[in-house]
């Protein structure tokens, strides 16, 4: 049942780390430029990742509990990359290279949160059915 809540949510998930990361800079350095993922191999190879976890979780929709635990998965990559995000952000004295944050180093955030609810829901899904085995 691909129309079920927590495709949404896994599918706003995937727009946040597949689709956002191209049109939002992490930040701008000192001479006002701008930073995306993609210029740093890490950032992409883990924003890459966490978009097939989204498209592997939305696509395996019929085994509710690899699902969950796919978003799982995800929601770790996601820390470690908000983590990376801080770790450079602060890491750096002073204004030698990060000037201003950009949107982009707060979209691992909103993917941990959908995927928190998309998670809630299969959840729900889970115990409905097994709530429908017991009265068979």
């Amino acid at each position: 049942m691909i129309q079920r809540i927590q495709t949404v949510y896994l599918f706003l998930a995937f727009v946040c780390s597949g689709v956002l990361p191209f049109v939002f800079p992490l930040w701008k350095d000192v001479a006002g430029k701008e930073f995306y993922f993609m210029m740093n191999m890490l950032f992409a190879v883990l924003f890459g990742l966490s978009t097939t976890l989204c498209l592997v979780s939305i696509l395996g929709y019929k085994k509710r509990q690899n699902q969950f635990v796919m978003n799982r998965l995800n929601m770790i990559l996601n820390v470690i990359l908000l983590g990376l995000f801080v770790y450079h952000s602060l890491n750096l004295s002073g204004e030698t290279k990060v000037s201003e944050k950009g949107i982009g180093m707060f979209l691992p955030i909103v993917s941990i949160v959908l995927l928190v609810l998309a998670n809630k829901a299969i959840k729900k899904d889970e115990d409905l059915v097994k709530s429908v085995d017991r009265l068979r």
